[in-house]
């Protein structure tokens, strides 16, 4: 007889992993797990988490079997303030084969969702306090972790990002360079941001007074910006496949409808197939512009971020995408995280930080997911990757649903992307797929192996005997624990 285990988690760090972890082995829900993970992530996952963000969860209760999504994503703010340039200005990243423009400055920052999200999720399910929950961060961030290899390297992608005013250059260079994979990092400040948050709303705490404090000659925000924010309930968007039903994140964000479109376009997983889908995919997004919802007529055949997902013994599922963009370069002073830049992302926000809708929740490519199988299964994902988030999502359920994959082969095998034409592929597939695709995509990249390019897809899987499996994607350093 199978021992009863009590969950399971996937994230992109292994402290962040083992918060969740003990949140379940304490008796936690998924979701307890899941908030748990989250603070940890804004400490040793710096570049890609942090509470001056927001994200979506897509959550289903094990006792009455509903699935919704939880947006907590960041929101424009009520008015534009001038067109001063001294809060805007641009960047370069690094990512070795390439780089990218991106815009920071106070100008750039939306009104942070995290805070609010973790108070609904809380509402969702949890039995922890939130000074439990946040312990586990607490304690990191005053005693130290050793950034690892993956972390330092996204540092160094973003380097003008985290040395662009003296308050991010004392926590992330404080010797004049970038700390080292290795080295030991330590944020007391967002330690005690993380002991005032628990006792209450944030709004109401000097938290807030600072950021506001910070905006006030170059940013947007003003209190109501704050006090106004609403986290909003949405209905996933289903899709059926193989009698699988996939939830998916629903409108505004434009993920789910892209990969929901891509998903009608598939019959089977060969690489030339997965291809042809995410091109016309890519077409109809570029032919439909900011009118998304046309996609959703199209009928079914039957057939960057970082990510979290966790499952418990009761049924409950959490999966939950957070992002900071890539970081404003503006610190909260004296709570040790950096604000936002959503409203410089261009691919966020194509309306330009000096014209953006007012008071507007903003599209993302975000898109937790929960699949539910017809033998029973419960599957939570979600991936990083900016662009690549729909590509990783789209192939990664096509091959559990239309393949019965099993988890590790659906995260592990070779991905590729579309976009505007070209062809990214990891690794050089079998003789003839790989001739096939280079005929159809002669504009195509062979990358050499796999890739932090291709997303990061962290999932657990929960069959019918509630034994549990988990997989942490390896292209972002992902680990997964099962809890007994």
């Amino acid at each position: 007889m199978n021992r009863q285990q009590k969950g399971a988690i996937a994230a992109g760090h292994k402290l962040t992993a083992e918060a969740g972890a003990d949140m379940l082995r304490e008796g936690g829900s998924a979701v307890d797990a899941a908030i748990a993970a989250l603070a940890v992530a804004c400490v040793c996952e710096p570049v890609l988490a942090s509470p001056g963000g927001g994200g979506f969860a897509m959550l289903r209760d094990g006792e009455s079997g509903e699935t919704i999504l939880i947006d907590f994503f960041p929101q424009t703010p009520w008015a534009r303030r001038g067109n001063s340039t001294n809060g805007f200005r641009h960047i370069q990243a690094d990512f070795g084969a390439t780089t990218q423009v991106f815009h920071i400055g106070p100008a750039t920052v939306a009104a942070p969702g995290f805070f609010a999200g973790l108070s609904a999720l809380r509402g969702k399910g949890a039995i922890f306090s939130f000074a439990d929950l946040y312990a586990p961060a607490i304690q990191i961030a005053e005693q130290g972790h050793n950034i690892t290899a993956y972390q330092y390297y996204l540092s160094t992608v973003v380097r003008p990002i985290l040395t662009a005013t003296k308050a991010a250059r004392d926590l992330f260079a404080p010797g004049g360079e970038l700390s080292q994979a290795g080295d030991v990092f330590r944020n007391p400040e967002l330690a005690g941001m993380f002991r005032e948050a628990s006792h209450g709303d944030w709004v109401k705490t000097n938290i807030a007074d600072q950021l506001l404090s910070e905006q006030a000659s170059d940013g947007h925000l003003i209190r109501d910006d704050l006090e106004s924010y609403q986290v909003v309930e949405r209905q996933p968007v289903l899709v059926s496949i193989n009698g699988s039903k996939v939830h998916l994140n629903p409108l505004p964000a434009a993920s789910g409808t892209l990969i929901r479109y891509a998903l009608a376009q598939l019959e089977r997983c060969e690489a030339l197939d997965l291809a042809k889908a995410l091109q016309e995919t890519d077409a109809a997004r570029l032919s439909a512009r900011s009118d998304l919802s046309v996609l959703l007529d199209r009928p079914m055949r039957q057939q960057g971020t970082t990510h979290i997902s966790t499952i418990d013994a009761n049924g409950n599922a959490c999966a939950v995408t957070v992002s900071n963009g890539t970081g404003s370069g503006e610190m909260v002073s004296g709570y040790g995280f950096m604000l936002n830049n959503i409203l410089g992302e261009e691919d966020v926000n194509p309306h330009g930080s000096f014209d953006w809708p007012v008071n507007t929740r903003l599209a993302s490519m975000m898109c937790p997911t929960l699949i539910e199988t017809p033998d029973g299964c419960l599957i939570a994902l979600g991936s990083g990757g900016s662009s690549r988030i729909r590509s990783a999502i789209f192939q990664s359920v096509a091959r559990l649903c239309l393949e019965s994959a099993n988890l590790h082969h659906a995260i592990d095998a070779p991905r590729l992307h579309v976009e505007d034409g070209h062809l990214d592929i990891e690794t050089i597939l079998p003789g003839q797929e790989m001739s096939q695709l280079a005929g159809a995509y002669p504009d195509h990249k062979i990358w050499s192996d796999k890739n932090m390019y291709f997303g990061g897809v962290h999932a657990v899987r929960a069959d019918a005997d509630c034994q549990f499996d988990g997989v942490g994607d390896q292209r972002r350093e992902g680990v997964a624990i099962v809890v007994d």
